[in-house]
């Protein structure tokens, strides 16, 4: 069929066609951000699952949605290595733009800017990466006191008066949370906790790895009672049907009933793979209806392109050590597994491999479901490991 009128869309947070079983969870977010403008309490929302998921995809959306609603928002995403500060800074400075041209917030808009300005000079000596372009001067006391914790409460309550003024709400949209330092998220908690008493119109809505409730917790004993945590998890067959169907339905092409059942039971829900197969499965099809022979040869195509994708990118981030100790877990089977169990196949103590595990942990590819335990964070990449490191050689490497 037509490559070109091809309604799939695999890809890093790219919007699928038909974002198909998380109306519960948009609606729950769209709640509580109203609850918020309205002066009234809700919890902030931190969406955690497995790569693959769509916490992207849906945190996206939710900015769009909130942005349709008035909302004044701020999108980052959180890399390995770079301060939270240098994240919000620039993005904090746009939306107070944006704010100080609406004439019932302009003054205090302008107040965020000076608070913004004392707040990148203050820390400027401590995290060095924060570069953001200085409207006014900064008002001396004012953020400026160079502990992250309390300038970053100062600054989030000064953008968010502003907001309130404009009849808005600020909400903070931050993908990959997990990576965020600990002591950085102690601070960020320790702000929204600020404002939620102050009642200060500001949110955050977060995405990340399945470890970020513990890291959370580490960082500030409370933030279990500021914060909702929702599972991102597979879709269930119904939706999973409906994210593959719709698209294709729509331009006049059916599945097959036993075809649809063979790209669930490949794709075990996960949307980014339901994308993935219904691409390759729309392109190998000669004609409708796409039937479980096009299927076959589509799941082929699609494992090769997510094992030089979506896997390979993650795999090329590892150290040998790293490596082996996936191949170990990925001979024991998808998982969890307990750590002893892994360091046998490995022929190592538990306590030698603490440091790579740890290691895994940091890099967002493994977490641990309970203690002793450790899981992939990216479904699947069992069968990958072995496919990419075959026969057992790795052993001795």
């Amino acid at each position: 069929m037509d490559p070109i009128s091809n309604p799939y869309t695999p890809g890093a947070g790219t919007q699928p066609p038909e974002l198909a079983g998380r109306d519960e969870l948009l609606e729950a977010v769209r709640i509580a951000s109203e609850r918020v403008r309205a002066g009234r309490h809700a919890k902030s929302v931190l969406m955690i699952g497995l790569r693959g998921v769509g916490k992207t995809v849906l945190l996206d959306r939710m900015r769009r949605n909130a942005e349709a609603a008035g909302m004044e928002t701020v999108r980052v995403e959180a890399p390995e290595g770079r301060s939270l500060p240098a994240m919000l800074a620039p993005q904090l400075r746009q939306a107070l733009l944006r704010l100080s041209r609406k004439e019932q917030a302009k003054e205090l808009a302008l107040r965020g800017l000076r608070a913004l300005a004392g707040f990148a000079k203050a820390l400027k000596v401590k995290f060095a990466d924060i570069e953001v372009g200085i409207d006014l001067e900064p008002e001396p006391g004012l953020a400026d006191n160079g502990d992250l914790e309390h300038d970053l409460q100062a600054l989030l309550e000064a953008a968010g008066a502003a907001a309130g003024a404009a009849g808005s709400a600020l909400v903070l949209f931050v993908d990959e949370l997990q990576y965020v330092p600990e002591e950085q998220l102690a601070s960020l908690i320790t702000a929204l906790h600020r404002c939620a008493q102050q009642q200060v119109p500001v949110m955050l809505v977060g995405a990340g790895l399945p470890q970020l409730p513990g890291q959370m917790g580490r960082a500030k004993s409370y933030a279990e009672r500021l914060f909702d945590f929702p599972f991102v998890g597979p879709l269930d067959d119904d939706a999973a049907r409906a994210a593959l169907e719709v698209p294709a339905a729509e331009l006049g092409v059916r599945y097959e009933p036993e075809a649809t059942a063979r790209v669930l039971a490949a794709t075990e829900g996960y949307p980014y793979f339901l994308q993935e197969w219904g691409k390759h499965a729309w392109d190998v099809a000669e004609a409708p209806p796409i039937d479980s022979q096009d299927v076959e040869i589509a799941s082929r195509e699609a494992t090769a392109a997510l094992d030089e994708s979506f896997f390979r990118v993650r795999f090329d981030r590892l150290t040998p050590a790293e490596k082996r100790y996936l191949r170990a877990m990925a001979e024991l089977g998808p998982g969890p597994h307990r750590s002893g169990d892994i360091a046998a196949v490995l022929g190592r103590k538990v306590t030698a491999l603490g440091p790579t595990r740890n290691q895994l942990i940091a890099k967002g590819m493994v977490w641990s479901p309970s203690h002793g335990d450790t899981a992939f964070t990216v479904p699947m990449f069992d069968s990958f490991m072995r496919r990419i490191m075959p026969g057992d050689d790795w052993r001795t490497a």
